[in-house]
């Protein structure tokens, strides 16, 4: 059945112009005429059957049809211009892949070692994009994630599957310098001293003080931090005492900007872990990144102790 979709020329005028909201920069960023941008845009509204923009005194502003229709048109054109470059890019042989990835593990653990991947797979591509929150599959255009979570919230992604590859010991660290810090800090002394807390793992204080058995009413007080990265810089200049992945700060700790505050690891609550969508799994080029990745995280607990599920 032959599809009903209106031009790539007329959706990449309105795209630009609906980003600008300008006929006259789209037509600069497209090396096009105004007047062909107008063109192209109406064509577009005629064949859809609505009004894309209206006009007011200064331009012209998106129709709430519009809009919506621009933030699908847009990300359908991502999707497509990421498909036509990859396949430029693989030349008969290969595949690319996106994968959602948290930040810290990816520039931590995971960019060290894709030069061993493209060592032993040269055809394969692998393009990231950072991400913090869960998400649906079905919603992005991933094709794999890696993944922070325990084995419950895991295992109740929806429509995934997913490999646990390291368990994540987190344990308190601080700088050396931090006012309070001496060697030999008990979980107890812990409560004392300012606490760092990060927004994705809102309850992970408590959670050390809990298995430590230590009442401390304020282990949710601090400054808040999005990423593990920002987290980590802050206890290195002497904000306070961070509870981090033993894995995703050992350069810090071997050049002793960062010191173990107490030497009592909160043990695998979480796992790293890849998942994909039950469709994407079947794909070759995934199955040999995923091998590839499995293999690395064995490597990692032969070499450090970090335990693999």
């Amino acid at each position: 059945m032959r599809r009903r979709l209106p031009s790539t020329q007329a959706l990449a005028c309105f795209e630009s112009a609906a980003r600008h909201q300008s006929y006259t920069r789209a037509a600069q960023e497209l090396a096009l005429t105004q007047g062909a941008v107008s063109r192209q845009i109406a064509t577009l509204e005629r064949y859809l059957g609505i009004a894309l923009f209206r006009r007011t005194r200064h331009g012209v502003v998106l129709t709430p049809e519009g809009a919506d229709y621009a933030r699908q048109a847009s990300r359908l054109l991502d999707t497509l211009e990421r498909a036509t470059l990859d396949a430029s890019a693989r030349q008969g042989g290969g595949g690319a892949l996106l994968v959602a990835v948290v930040p810290t593990f990816a520039t931590r653990w995971l960019l060290p070692r894709l030069p061993d991947l493209a060592r032993r797979h040269p055809d394969i591509v692998v393009h990231l994009e950072t991400r913090t929150r869960p998400f649906l599959f079905a919603d992005t255009d991933f094709d794999a994630a890696l993944y922070a979570g325990t084995p419950e919230q895991i295992a109740q992604w929806p429509g995934t599957h997913a490999t646990p590859l390291l368990r994540e010991d987190v344990v308190p660290v601080c700088s050396p310098d931090l006012p309070g810090y001496r060697p030999g800090l008990t979980p107890q002394d812990m409560a004392d001293l300012p606490l760092l807390q990060q927004s994705t793992r809102p309850d992970g204080w408590r959670q050390w003080f809990e298995a430590m058995e230590v009442n401390a009413p304020e282990a949710m007080r601090g400054p808040r931090y999005e990423l593990f990265s920002m987290t980590v810089a802050a206890a290195a200049h002497g904000g306070g005492v961070a509870l981090a992945p033993l894995l995703l700060v050992q350069p810090e700790l071997q050049r002793g900007e960062l010191v173990i505050a107490c030497d009592r690891p909160l043990r695998g609550l979480r796992h790293y872990c890849l998942g994909a969508s039950v469709q994407a799994q079947e794909r070759p080029v995934l199955r040999r990144f995923w091998e590839w990745l499995v293999a690395q995280a064995r490597a990692d607990e032969k070499a450090s102790g970090i335990h693999v599920s």
